[in-house]
């Protein structure tokens, strides 16, 4: 069968750093980042910042941080991590303090990595300071670092589809619940939002939102439940960049809430990131950005637990990707 590339999204579980060892060498430096001051826009007032989103070789939004006042850097918003990282030429060039070895859980891999103390980061009108964050390469995440779950608790992250925009604040500053047409209640498991009782061709499954995917992976529990056929199989590479081979199918409905997406494509595939959510047992899928892409805006607001959609406008000259209760359909370049 052929071997087909698709994104992953990083799904960061990290245990508890190992002490300092009484000597540590330095690590062997690293070229900086490229600049990346060309490729972002100023910020702008909108009910709360505004950010001018990029969208990156994976198709995952990023947007300009500052640290230290240096900068801005590329940092992609992702739901799926659990905690902040930074690429270590980023942190070779800042002089960030080492602070000992900590285990990233990724898709595919658990990894020991460095962990250094980041003071100073600044976004969407917010500082944040001792994150103990992970270091990795800057070629397996496509970006200067990522902003994860401790960066945006208390928050809620509004991605505009239709104005390729991301916004960061509070609720209230970025319009409430206002122009949505579903909200859906979620519960909390390390920092992440999961939707528990969304609907994979009738199999009960659990969804996590994941912003830093691309695609969408679901377990083998999931695979059995559905007993979906392996047609291709696809490669993804985590964050360490170690891949994972998953089996791709296509089921028909997913239903959550008042909505239902179809033609849903899935990779199956078991890694660590699963066994982590203590979602290796049950049906789990990580919804990735392709389908996310299907509505005009959605809004992951964890102080409230819930996630929002915005159903898309335009049904003129589009297939049927998503039906609910409102007139909805796939959007262009999906």
């Amino acid at each position: 069968m052929s071997l087909l590339a698709i994104a992953a999204g990083a799904l960061i579980q990290m245990s508890a750093p190992d002490p300092v060892p009484a000597a540590v060498p330095a690590p062997a430096p690293e070229p900086a980042p490229p600049d990346s001051s060309a490729l972002l826009e100023q910020f702008t007032a909108a009910g709360g910042e505004t950010i001018e989103s990029m969208t990156d070789y994976y198709q995952r939004m990023t947007v300009p941080v500052t640290i230290e006042g240096e900068g801005p850097f590329r940092f992609m918003i992702d739901t799926g991590a659990q905690a902040t990282v930074v690429t270590r030429g980023l942190s070779d060039r800042l002089g960030l303090k080492f602070l000992g070895k900590a285990n990233v859980v990724g898709m595919a891999s658990i990894q020991q990595v460095d962990l250094v103390e980041l003071d100073g980061l600044e976004f969407a009108a917010r500082t944040f300071d001792n994150l103990h964050v992970p270091l990795l390469e800057a070629q397996h995440i496509g970006a200067d670092g990522i902003l994860g779950l401790d960066s945006l608790q208390n928050l809620r992250v509004l991605i505009d589809f239709r104005k390729g925009t991301i916004a960061v604040d509070d609720a209230e500053a970025l319009g409430g619940n206002r122009g949505y047409e579903i909200v859906v209640r979620a519960r909390r498991k390390l920092g992440r939002l999961i939707i528990a009782d969304a609907r994979l061709d009738g199999v009960r499954t659990a969804v996590v939102i994941d912003t830093g995917a691309q695609g969408n992976l679901g377990n083998l529990a999931l695979q059995k439940e559905l007993r979906a056929k392996k047609l291709e199989k696809v490669r993804a590479t985590d964050v360490h960049g170690i891949d994972i081979v998953g089996n791709l199918d296509f089921v028909d409905h997913l239903k959550i809430d008042e909505f239902q997406l179809n033609n849903l494509p899935v990779a199956f595939a078991d890694g660590p990131a699963f066994a982590a959510l203590d979602l290796d047992e049950k049906p789990a899928l990580i919804l990735g950005m392709r389908d996310l892409r299907l509505f005009d805006r959605v809004a992951i607001d964890f102080e409230s637990r819930t996630v929002l959609f915005d159903m898309p406008r335009d049904v003129s000259g589009y297939g049927a990707g998503v039906r609910t209760r409102y007139s909805a359909t796939r959007l262009p370049g999906s």
